[in-house]
């Protein structure tokens, strides 16, 4: 393998053997008070991330075990990162040679607010840095598998809205950083919602994946790859099979306006130079069917037949269908649902809807059998609240419709209308312009 990629999880890394180089220093030079290692560890990593740590208590010792235990550490941020423990534990024959290694880390409640992890963003390690994330004394050396395994408890990570979601897991490493086999799940989800890894074979970046979520399965293939100018590219094929989408969505804390159980077949693919930037790049395309399928909320047949002015209630239908892409950005993912395909036995439905940041922005045709053909609709407002209506050269042209001919005139004079509205480049009706002021003793002419 080369050597540009010898740290895959390097941002982990990076703070897991900044204790263990606390200890080294304790070994290679005297044995201090707990209260030193502590201060030793928060100097390294605010010299290596340029911000503040506190520790609230460090214990270390040598025998019968090497183990080194923080508690209470903080960053020193206006919403700080917390951890309440994490525990390290070192193979003694290695130390004993110089050599770091650690069966097994261990993380207990470890809080991550959004905006306070923006601030490492950047400064984690990047491939090429291979083994200098932590300046060993010399003669010391980290070992080919510095980290047996991680384990995590109660990690929780808390989004831009504000919405705190925990989750456990564990890695076990190869050489190299490699994962042998991973777990990432989310505490306390019912159904189980969880992320399962199996390295295909030692020496192939190449990983069976398997995803338990709502109730169904996403399995697949993961594979990564490093690329010239020591970029990384990671790239997966999943299968979704009958997930409930109200399930998968709860279990993340979201509500779906769509119920039903959707199936397909899925992309994923990233290009960066760390860790970071592969999850925040990650792009995805899925092409996906729900059958059948509930929107919540909504009478597309009620909304149609009155012209945007009612629309609650719900619309069953046999078959939902389409495409949605996926796009990572700084402030976000954006979601694309494109060649959207409904039907029942009352209607059809064909349209495209963008979603981000909670804001809906699409275009519905809806045509109700034996009646309306192709009415137009508006999609707007936020997840929470989605607007459907007409645009008003839509509803002008609707009215006129309605008037010639009701029924197919309707529809029809909707689409001119609505046509007629984005040739014009008018989306919205203009305003007209307030009259200007008058100037004190001045009467208008009559």
């Amino acid at each position: 393998m080369k050597r540009p990629f010898r740290l895959w999880l390097a941002g982990i890394a990076a703070v897991l053997l900044l204790g263990a180089g606390g200890l080294v220093w304790v070994v290679s030079t005297r044995l201090p008070s707990d209260e030193e290692v502590a201060v030793r560890i928060s100097e390294a990593f605010e010299k290596r991330f340029g911000v503040g740590l506190k520790v609230g208590g460090a214990h270390w010792a040598l025998l019968p075990a090497p183990v080194l235990v923080l508690s209470n550490v903080a960053t020193d941020q206006p919403r700080p990162i917390t951890l309440r423990r994490i525990t390290l534990q070192f193979k003694l024959g290695e130390l004993l040679r110089r050599v770091v290694a650690l069966d097994e880390a261990e993380i207990e409640s470890l809080v991550l607010p959004r905006e306070s992890f923006r601030a490492f963003r950047g400064k984690e390690p990047k491939p090429k840095e291979a083994g200098n994330i932590v300046a060993l004394p010399s003669p010391w050396t980290l070992a080919p598998v510095p980290l047996e395994k991680l384990r995590w408890r109660d990690v929780v990570w808390i989004d831009r809205r504000d919405i705190a979601l925990a989750y456990d897991g564990e890695i076990s490493f190869d050489a190299n950083w490699r994962p042998r086999q991973a777990r990432l799940e989310r505490a306390g989800a019912s159904p189980p919602a969880r992320l399962r890894l199996d390295r295909a074979a030692a020496g192939q970046d190449r990983w069976r994946t398997r995803i338990d979520v709502g109730g169904g399965t996403w399995n697949g293939v993961t594979l990564l790859e490093t690329l010239p100018e020591d970029r990384l590219r990671v790239s997966a094929e999943l299968e979704p099979r009958q997930i409930d989408l109200e399930g998968l969505v709860q279990a993340f804390g979201r509500r779906t306006a769509v119920v039903g159980k959707v199936s397909g077949f899925s992309t994923l693919v990233a290009e960066a130079g760390d860790l970071g930037g592969l999850i925040r790049g990650m792009r995805s395309r899925t092409t996906f069917s729900v059958r059948p399928a509930t929107l919540t909320g909504l009478d597309l047949a009620k909304t149609v037949l009155t012209a945007g002015t009612e629309r609650s209630g719900t619309t069953p239908l046999d078959e939902l269908t389409g495409t949605l892409e996926t796009q990572g950005t700084e402030d976000g993912i954006v979601l694309r649902y494109t060649n959207l395909k409904a039907r029942s036995g009352v209607l059809t439905a064909s349209g495209n809807l963008r979603f981000f940041n909670r804001k809906l922005d699409g275009e519905l045709a809806v045509d109700i059998v034996d009646g309306v053909v192709g009415m137009p609709l508006k999609i707007g407002g936020t997840a929470s609240d989605p607007q459907i209506s007409l645009t008003g050269g839509a509803l002008a042209g609707a009215a006129v419709g309605t008037a010639v001919l009701p029924g197919v005139g309707t529809a029809i004079g909707a689409r001119v209308g609505q046509q007629v509205e984005k040739l014009f480049g008018a989306e919205t009706p203009t305003k007209k312009a307030a009259p200007a002021p008058r100037k004190p003793g001045v009467t208008p002419a009559r």
